[in-house]
């Protein structure tokens, strides 16, 4: 054979070299892309572990119960706050309210910690008239990006004035399971659960269970064997003995509600958009009772600035006691049912969850 072989039979074996290498360097470009573009959730957005209460769905073993849970005279939204803190806002020091009602500036309990605040950030105290005590439940999700301090109820009166609202102990860590919080008449988080903005707006499904308010006096249950609550709360309101007059031992502060599988959000002829929302959320994650109202009226938690974007999205009021939206709000409560069997080895019922769990917590 002439070692003066073609010039193209030369080139072969490098050309096929070159090929296979840019196969197998396509395939790694490819596994990388892949993995960047894995779902992940913003922490404070979307706190918590996956398999927290707050993320977990109902499961194909739950048993359902009747709530019996009837039309309010008044659909409300129980607004909560959340900041993620700054080390270069001024140090305030952090004390318990004066009062319930109006006073909450005026406690001199120290809380023990002091918050970097910007001095502009103000949060109105109770008032008489009209008469308004909001709970106020917050978070402050400290520099560190990891540990939540939470404050309830929390007031601030004046431009760089202290901070007031009892304090939640011990301090919850934003990675974990995330249950306990500075909802005190259940001892629940202020964050976990909450409705977030733009997740009543947006064509996205809510992605984790909400938060409920039920009139103590008419639904929640208390005895001596029963007092009050159930997993995951770990209290009820200091006066329950005296304040909870319901009739069903499996609906008290802590309970977990969810809409069966039975129910579609036609059969309940829901008619607007948030409603048919909030029926997924219900029916897929439930929703945890986590204060008393105190009156007639079914309340669900929000993150601050949610009843303001709901109210220029779709030009009217998340709450009230009149309108579609509120007829729709109270075609849900009707059909809460109560998750017999949620606990800590059972979250939302055990069994095949009815939708995929929250991804990883991407920061």
């Amino acid at each position: 054979m002439s070692i003066f072989q073609p010039l193209t039979n030369r080139l072969r074996l490098p050309i096929v070299m070159i090929f296979l290498a840019g196969v197998v360097l396509a395939l790694i470009l490819s596994s990388l892309s892949t993995f960047s573009q894995t779902p992940k959730r913003d922490k404070f957005l979307w706190p918590f572990s996956s398999t927290s209460p707050w993320n977990m769905p109902i499961g194909s073993g739950a048993r359902y119960l009747k709530a019996n849970i009837g039309k309010a005279g008044y659909a409300g939204a129980d607004k909560e706050y959340f900041y993620k803190l700054k080390t270069g806002d001024p140090l305030r020091p952090v004390y318990g309210p004066g009062n319930w009602g109006q006073g909450r500036c005026t406690g001199t309990q120290s809380m023990g910690i002091a918050l970097p605040i910007p001095d502009n950030l103000i949060i109105p105290d109770a008032t008489q008239n009209p008469y308004s005590t909001p709970n106020n439940a917050s978070a402050f999700l400290m520099n560190d990006g990891k540990t939540l301090v939470q404050l309830e109820p929390l007031a601030r009166c004046q431009s760089g004035g202290s901070i007031y609202g009892w304090r939640y102990s011990p301090e919850v860590d934003i990675y974990g399971e995330g249950i306990g919080g500075a909802h005190f008449g259940s001892g629940l988080s202020s964050i976990g659960g909450s409705i977030r903005k733009g997740e009543l707006t947006n064509n996205q499904p809510i992605p984790h269970a909400l938060k409920v308010n039920l009139w103590g006096e008419k639904y929640l249950y208390y005895s001596k064997e029963v007092p009050g609550h159930r997993w995951p709360a770990d209290r009820a309101d200091a006066k329950a003995a005296n304040q909870y007059h319901g009739k069903n031992p499996a609906l008290v502060q802590g309970t977990l509600l969810a809409i069966p599988n039975s129910v579609t959000a036609a059969s309940l002829s829901l008619q607007t958009f948030a409603a048919k929302k909030l029926f997924d959320a219900l029916q897929n994650y439930g929703a945890y009772v986590v204060d008393d109202a105190g009156w007639d009226a079914h309340y669900l938690a929000v993150e601050k600035g949610v009843t303001e974007e709901f109210h220029k999205t779709f030009g009217y009021n998340f709450e009230g006691g009149s309108g579609q939206f509120y007829e729709d709000f109270m075609k849900l409560f009707q059909a809460l049912h109560i998750v017999d069997n949620n606990g800590p080895n059972s979250v939302g019922g055990g069994g095949q969850p009815r939708v995929a769990l929250a991804p990883p917590i991407g920061n």
